[in-house]
């Protein structure tokens, strides 16, 4: 009763408007310095990996990388006709003309007619690095639709990385706006079924979003160590409502139980001190868990993966304070009020409102669930774990590609001229950048060697044929730049790749004694990035598995619950991915989940669902856990107990798993098919978690491990002498 949770508690509990007002003063706090310090946002050069960031680095060294490009397309309208050709040299000219005297413009290239004199395309390259393109892309979209104005008779319409990327978060923040209005009503009918009360309904909601903001505030100054990808408020919204309104609801059910089994002998503080000695350790080691599980992302060194880990673990945190300071002060502060009414009726002769009765042995449903794994342990393990390695079969042929721009949604209108640009311009579809790096009098070879490779690919048929050589100004850097007439995630792409790397480059420019070549570009980029992520998947799943030991056996003192944490984590999680793998490599759910297939699962998703899966699955496990230790501690047989804790936590974990099935499902529908696959891996990563795995696999696994679930802790087996002698201190440990 001494440890941080219990003293923060029964500060909270005793002096209730303090915590209240100290909570929300933090809140504005948070988000007051952050707005003041602002956000880092993440540069180009953070994206930069593998052999294709490296060139792009190298490129960057002699003023040769990447800008920020639009093209202007000017075509016919639909059933008009033939293009008039002069009509859109005249618009292509009023193209230029406008967009060279805007300050974000760099150059304006001529004007290009398509090969089948279908269209017209006037290419417009802008200042700055390649990401800020989107920032300051508006003034060259007005230009473009003035001109359409000014030329009624064609179609003249802009696309490029600036006005897609535009786009994709204008699309983003729309379909976040609408998981919000699907998410919150559900959760807050969901809390109102458990707890029947407006009030007790919205405590957990109103927190949960203070800790989202806080949270926001807070990542804007992590961002300033950690630069934002332009994820983190996403990842905020997703985990912090999850994991926000889990933690009060635990606290919540466990203050109610210990309400009704005090039957008003106990002060409001009193009893939330008690539900913190019990399940306000338990939020904390949950906590503690889904942040160093978190954590573990900084080792894939990226900085999305970082910006991701960084919004998770902040949230966390903060949920974390939240369920310590303000929820025992709200909690409190409702329970004197209560108490307060109480003696109002009594002093007018009103008899006392009957008080509910509250459960807190299993209800129906999980009574029947139980009852056969009891009985039946070995043959209910044996069942389910078959049944979750079927669903993790499809695992073997997972497909990890990087979701690039031609699988953002055409909802976009940037994406429809994307689509007929590359329909009249086929060799815009992708391109490949050999850069090299030399002593500026090597040059000459440099570029012999690059014309040469030039020469030997021209008649390749996966080429467009078409090349540019570009050299520093200091002619120490030179750039080859071959376009490629297939999407990246083509074969045709892919294998072009491997061979210029393989064979072309080292046939030419490897020859140039001390030159550093190395082959960049889209078909690069979207090959290196899945590569990466391959190479630090295992190193990361290593990491989450002693965390997830770790914090098991100091949670429990059991070497043996942490190495069954282990298993179901892996279970849960090769299960959930095994799903996804069916539904989204292949087409036959297309209508059921509304996307086009790619084929493959974003390279991002299983890092993002391990990580985040081990995270949350550990607070089912601490919380039941917690409740089977707790009956043990007061001398319950470990058979019995595994059921009457699992029986008692049913309810809270049910509810908490529905709230974060909610949550996960609304951003299963989102346009954006990396941010679908993310949604919906852990949707179905929870429910599998909280109905199978905590209802059937770990019931049966412990039930038959009996005594040994405390290896080597001896205080649980002796549970029994140590609670006849302090009832009320056992109890409230765990």
């Amino acid at each position: 009763m001494r440890n941080l949770p219990v003293r923060m508690a029964r500060w909270s509990a005793v002096h209730p408007w303090r915590g209240i007002v100290g909570w929300f003063v933090f809140v504005v706090l948070c988000l007051g310095i952050g707005m003041s310090v602002g956000t880092t946002a993440a540069t180009t050069e953070d994206f930069r990996i593998g052999e294709a960031g490296r060139g792009e680095a190298i490129a960057a060294e002699g003023g040769l990388q990447q800008r920020p490009v639009e093209h202007v397309l000017i075509t016919t309208k639909p059933g008009t006709g033939k293009l008039d050709i002069a009509a859109a040299d005249s618009a292509a000219a009023d193209v230029a003309a406008r967009m060279s005297k805007l300050p974000e413009v760099l150059s304006v290239a001529d004007p290009v007619r398509s090969a089948a004199g279908t269209a017209v395309r006037v290419t417009v390259t802008m200042r700055g690095p390649e990401l800020a393109g989107k920032k300051h892309v508006d003034p060259l979209i007005e230009q473009t639709t003035a001109v359409q104005k000014a030329h009624p008779g064609l179609r003249v319409e802009e696309t490029g990385s600036p006005s897609i990327s535009k786009g994709v978060d204008e699309l983003r923040g729309d379909d976040l706006s609408r998981t919000e209005v699907i998410a919150l009503p559900v959760t807050l009918i969901t809390l109102l079924l458990v707890f029947g009360s407006v009030v007790m309904a919205l405590v957990p909601l109103l927190l949960a979003l203070s800790s989202i903001v806080a949270a926001v505030g807070l990542s804007m100054v992590a961002s300033h160590l950690f630069p934002d990808a332009g994820v983190g408020t996403n990842v905020i919204l997703l985990i912090g409502l999850a994991v926000g309104v889990d933690y009060t609801l635990f606290y919540l059910k466990r203050e109610r139980e210990e309400r009704a089994r005090a039957g008003g002998r106990l002060s409001p503080q009193a009893v939330v001190e008690l539900a913190a000695a019990t399940s306000g350790r338990a939020v904390v080691l949950s906590g503690l868990a889904v942040a160093v599980s978190s954590a573990t992302l900084y080792l894939a060194d990226d900085v999305i993966f970082s910006s991701i880990a960084t919004g998770a673990i902040v949230v966390t945190l903060v949920a974390i304070v939240s369920s310590l300071t303000v929820l025992p002060a709200v909690l409190a502060e409702l329970g004197m009020r209560a108490e307060r009414r109480g003696e109002r009726r009594a002093a007018r002769g009103v008899a006392p409102k009957k008080q509910k009765g509250h459960r807190t042995g299993p209800g129906r449903l999980t009574a029947a669930v139980l009852r056969p794994v009891a009985k039946h342990p070995v043959a209910t393990l044996t069942v389910t774990v078959v049944g979750l390695l079927a669903l993790a079969a499809p695992v073997l042929g997972l497909k990890l590609t990087d979701m690039g721009r031609e699988t953002h949604s055409r909802s976009i209108a940037a994406m429809q001229v994307y689509d007929r640009l590359n329909a009249a311009y086929p060799e815009l579809k992708s391109m490949h950048q050999v850069v090299v790096r030399a002593d500026a009098d090597r040059s000459p070879e440099v570029t012999a060697a690059l014309r040469a490779l030039a020469s030997d690919v021209r008649d390749d048929p996966r080429l467009s044929g078409t090349s540019k050589l570009t050299t520093s100004p200091d002619k120490r850097i030179s750039m080859l730049q071959l376009q490629v007439p297939h999407y990246v995630s083509s074969d045709a792409a892919q294998s072009s790749l491997e061979d210029i790397r393989d064979t072309y480059v080292p046939q030419t420019v490897g020859r140039v004694p001390g030159a550093e070549a190395a082959v960049t570009g889209d078909v690069a980029r979207y090959t290196d990035y899945p590569t990466h992520q391959e190479q630090k998947l295992p190193l990361i799943i290593a990491a989450l598995l002693l965390v997830t030991f770790a914090m098991t056996v100091y949670a429990f003192r059991s070497v043996v619950l942490g190495l069954v944490g282990i298993v179901l984590n892996l279970l849960s999680a090769a299960a959930s991915l095994g799903i996804l793998v069916m539904v989204f490599q292949h087409t036959w759910a297309e209508g059921l989940v509304d996307f086009h297939s790619t084929g493959s699962i974003g390279s991002r998703v299983p890092l993002f669902l391990f990580v985040i899966l081990f995270g949350l699955s550990m607070d089912y496990q601490v919380f039941v856990i917690s409740r089977i230790r707790e009956a043990a501690l007061r001398g319950v047989p470990t058979r019995r107990a595994v059921v009457e804790g699992i029986g008692s936590s049913a309810g809270v974990v049910t509810s908490a798993a529905v709230v974060m099935v909610t949550v996960f499902a609304s951003f299963a529908a989102l346009h954006l098919i990396e941010m679908k696959q993310i949604g919906f891996s852990l949707a179905v990563a929870v429910l599998l978690d909280a109905f199978v795995i905590r209802m059937l696999v770990l019931p049966s696994l412990m039930l038959l491990l009996g005594e040994a679930n405390w290896w080597p802790s001896r205080g649980v087996r002796g549970g029994r002498r140590s609670t006849e002698q302090t009832p009320r201190t056992a109890q409230s440990v765990g």
